[in-house]
């Protein structure tokens, strides 16, 4: 068989396909073949890898049991080829999603099909095909006799063959985002069967063979077109989660409620005007998003009115929800509200959401722009719509921004431009709304701009003026141009206090700045004409024409020239007017002074900057937990006032300035350290993106190296700035103290005398043993003892609930307590090790506890939570580079 195999890879071309001979095979084995494993996904060659490894190791290579490659490789289909020769194969992962667009969006796999001889597989029991572009199921699959675990989500299934049911072992079955409309009956003989996801598929009915799982404890169906579920479910006596949500459904039946294991049954955003009472009065039922106890509308009833709409409310754990022809509203948990119109959508469509903390890389504000919002990503992307969809997006209100306008602000994948936008104030929370209206889906923030007066030139010319201040207009003569151009103006207002704070110079006056564009790069065929008012205090009758300075701005506001020389003023009593043919910033200056153009430029820069201060506050119950903020210095005292019941510290630091969007870094020092390794720290410092309306906020576990049984530690967390920005106005450089020219600020930390709680061995805690833990794999990061532990220290009296959402029943609960009546550490404890070791064979276990965090309320568990898996998931990357597996 090594011969055949021998003669196979030379037909197979690997020199040319891979770009490399066999003298490198060799080489490559040692590094990527390690015992019985080959995980190839993490290289972007990992399919030449395998095809150089096959040719020169071909023993070793049909030992493996283990085997991962990215579909996204181009090299995929001369690999499958080879697979069936590897019969000790246990787990085979060929997923795609592993390159991305141009939108950022993860790619789909090329994988259409295996080849048949994979149903030869006799030891493989552990199959993903994730991400993939499956329109059918292969039919391989059906003859893999060991096989438990299926994974296929995220692919183009439209149905699954009529003997799925032949798969005997399945344990664990997941189709979750495809576009299966119905199921086989044989799915109802899949007796081991544990868990079964069919979430986000358009399913509009279940067989009655699905009651016949009676070894399934989770059934996700949301996310689907049911208007019913059939009364067999009451058969699956061992189902704890039964996740119904975001469907069509109109009835349920009663029985589910007697399921004697159920502790969770999601009914929400459906359909639903009435529920049987045993359903409604159960506390593990959830029917938030239903039209309960409203009437049946009229088939008379005018299907326009966007009142008959049937409307969605999303917990803050979902992730997408079905927009259908009929059209709906749907409110976010986030507060953020969409409208799709009747026919906006042709045909049920999957929409989904999520939204992310800017990035500076990669949102780019402009020059005096302020961020009000999160960025919101809508998918699909690019999906035309027959209709406008409306959007309502919640932004923290300008209060102290004057002269300017609130806009959403879109990404097209190139670049970013302004939507009009309508601000509105809901009546109740008082909230701040920017409302648009979009053909399609993109990325979507809200910024307040300076605003923004703008028009078409035609070839017959027109006038343009401000509406900040209507005494600046702009004139464009006949003849100006040969094709029309859109031309856009913006006014900085500047108060003469501004000018004379910055320049300390009392005689200094400045007009406000004018910035104009357009869009086109060619330069007027005709001088137009400008209006400026002059500065504040200079009329036309005591102006010393010496002392006055035009100046002209790159629009980056990086030079400033003085032009007076160079056009022609004129003066009214009031107004300067010139003429030029190209368009950028321009500046009325009246100063003795010389070198207008450096003082034109610091004090531009400091317009752009904010006064802050710096807060490092410890929770008075949990004095490791460390809350560090940057707060405008207007906002310090409410922001103090509001959290001193649950914090104490020292005073804000001294007062610094930073940009809008610049990057500054938090660094614990003198015996303090952050508890855990983070995604957002950098060389152990935690980096922060300062945004003057938004919170820049962050809860923090520290701890220390040194004893604490005996003494307290007095430490320090220190604020540095991540780069000095371009062009850094020479005073704020001067006002920096420190041996760290970064350093803005110090704040001191104090961690009391550890007082005795856990116990000494983590084996045995207040009297209790438990056996090690690790939740979840390599690849996706582990929980263990340890991990629980920690986060057992922060559940606090939120141990019922938490445990509800993890599954337990109450029985459960109320055991917990008894046992363990006026020690809340031990009911923690046991309430915790309880779930954990019943689900420890679970694969999706970790995300189970993280959305459980979040239901109960906990984000800053489910943060901490998250954060110990992506450590474990950079540690696992980087041990197969390093040892590569």
């Amino acid at each position: 068989p090594v011969d055949e195999m021998q003669k196979m890879a030379e037909l197979l071309g690997l020199r040319d396909e891979c770009g490399e001979g066999t003298s490198g095979a060799p080489v490559l084995a040692g590094s990527c073949l390690a015992d019985n494993r080959l995980n190839l996904d993490v290289y972007p060659d990992g399919c030449c890898r395998f095809l150089q490894l096959f040719q020169g190791r071909q023993r070793e290579v049909v030992q493996v049991e283990f085997l991962r490659l990215s579909s996204n490789d181009h090299l995929l289909g001369t690999t499958l080829g080879i697979l069936p020769h590897l019969k000790h194969l246990k787990s085979l992962v060929l997923k795609g999603g592993h390159a991305r667009d141009e939108f950022g969006s993860c790619q789909h796999g090329s994988l259409t099909s295996l080849p048949p001889d994979v149903g030869n597989l006799r030891c493989l029991t552990h199959l993903d095909l994730s991400f993939n572009s499956l329109s059918t199921l292969p039919t391989c699959i059906l003859h893999l006799p060991s096989l438990r675990v299926l994974l296929v989500s995220h692919n183009s299934l439209v149905a699954l063959p009529e003997d799925f049911g032949c798969l005997s072992k399945l344990t664990f079955f997941s189709a979750m985002k495809n576009q299966l409309k119905d199921l086989p009956r044989s799915i109802g003989e899949l007796a081991e069967l544990q868990d079964l996801d069919l979430s986000e598929n358009a399913l509009e009915f279940l067989p009655e063979e699905v009651g016949n799982l009676h070894n399934c404890t989770e059934l996700d169906l949301s996310g689907n077109c049911l208007l019913s579920i059939p009364d067999s479910l009451a058969n699956m006596k061992s189902l704890r989660r039964l996740h119904l949500h975001s469907n069509l459904l109109v009835t349920v039946p009663a029985s589910l409620a007697s399921l004697p294991n159920l502790s969770r049954l999601d009914l929400r955003n459906n359909c639903l005007r009435a529920v049987p009472p045993e359903i409604q009065t159960s506390p593990f039922v959830h029917l938030r998003g239903n039209p309960l106890g409203e009437t049946e509308p009229s088939l008379r009833a005018d299907e326009s009115n966007a009142g008959g709409l049937q409307r969605l409310f999303l917990a803050s754990a979902e992730d997408s929800f079905t927009v259908t022809s009929e059209g709906c509203k749907v409110v976010l948990a986030c507060g953020i509200h969409f409208y799709f119109p009747p026919g906006a959508a042709s045909d049920p469509l999957r929409i989904y959401f999520r939204t992310l903390a800017p990035d500076p890389q990669w949102v780019k504000l402009r020059h005096h722009d302020v961020l009000l919002s999160r960025v919101l990503e809508l998918q699909p992307h690019g999906v035309k719509f027959q209709q406008e969809v409306q959007i309502w997006m919640p932004y923290a209100s300008p209060q102290t921004l004057h002269q300017r306008e609130v806009v959403v602000r879109t990404f097209s994948g190139q670049s970013w431009s302004d939507l009009r936008t309508r601000v509105e104030q809901k009546r109740k929370s008082k909230k701040h709304m920017a409302h648009c209206r979009v053909l399609h889906f993109s990325w979507f923030l809200v910024v307040s701009r300076l605003v923004q007066n703008e028009c078409k030139v035609p070839t017959e010319g027109t006038l343009l003026f401000s509406s900040v201040d209507p005494n600046i207009k702009v004139t464009f003569p006949p003849g100006v141009t040969e094709e029309t151009r859109n031309v856009k103006l913006q006014v900085l207002p500047v108060s003469a206090e501004e000018i004379e704070e910055i320049t300390a110079d009392a005689a200094c006056r400045a007009s406000p700045l004018l910035c104009l564009s357009q869009d086109s790069l060619v330069d007027f065929l005709r001088p137009v004409r400008i209006q400026l008012p002059l500065p504040p205090g200079v009329t036309g009758i005591n102006l010393d024409r010496s002392r006055l300075h035009l100046l002209h701005g790159d629009l980056e506001g990086q030079t400033w020239d003085d032009i007076t020389s160079q056009v022609v003023l004129e003066f009214t009593h009031l107004y300067a007017v010139f003429e030029v043919t190209h368009f950028s910033w321009y500046w009325l200056w009246y100063t003795t002074k010389t070198y207008i153009g450096g003082i034109a430029k610091k004090v531009y820069e400091r317009l752009r900057m904010y006064q802050v201060n710096f807060i490092a506050l410890q929770r008075r119950k949990d004095p490791e937990q460390v809350l560090l903020q940057c707060v405008p210095k207007n906002k310090v005292d409410p922001v103090l006032k509001k959290l001193q019941d649950r914090y104490r510290g020292p005073e804000p630091s001294d007062m610094v300035e930073m940009f809008e969007g610049e990057q500054f870094f938090a660094a614990f020092e003198r015996g303090i350290s952050i508890d855990m390794d983070r995604p957002d720290c950098v060389d152990g410092r935690l980096s922060f993106i300062f945004y003057s309306h938004l919170k820049n906020m962050k809860e923090i576990y520290v701890t220390s190296p040194v004893d604490r049984k005996g003494q307290a530690v007095k430490g320090q967390v220190s604020f540095y700035r991540g780069a000095v920005p371009e062009s850094i106005p020479e005073d704020a450089s001067r006002r920096r103290k420190g041996p760290d020219s970064l350093w803005l600020a110090t704040l001191p930390i104090k961690l009391p005398r550890l007082k005795p709680r856990w116990g000494e061995n983590p084996g045995t805690l207040n009297g209790f043993s438990f056996p090690p833990l690790n939740l979840g794999n390599a690849e996706t990061g582990y929980l263990t003892q340890a991990n629980l532990l920690s986060i057992a220290r922060r559940v606090g009296a939120d141990w019922q609930t938490i445990g509800l959402n993890l599954g337990l029943t109450y029985q459960q609960i109320e055991r917990i307590g008894y046992n363990n009546r006026e020690d809340l550490d031990k009911q923690i404890l046991d309430m915790l090790f309880s779930w954990a070791q019943q689900n420890s064979e679970d694969p999706d276990c970790v995300s189970k506890l993280i959305s459980a965090m979040k239901e109960s309320g906990r984000q800053d568990i489910a943060d901490e939570v998250e954060t110990i898996i992506e450590l474990g998931r950079q540690k696992y990357r980087e041990s197969i580079r390093r040892v590569g597996l």
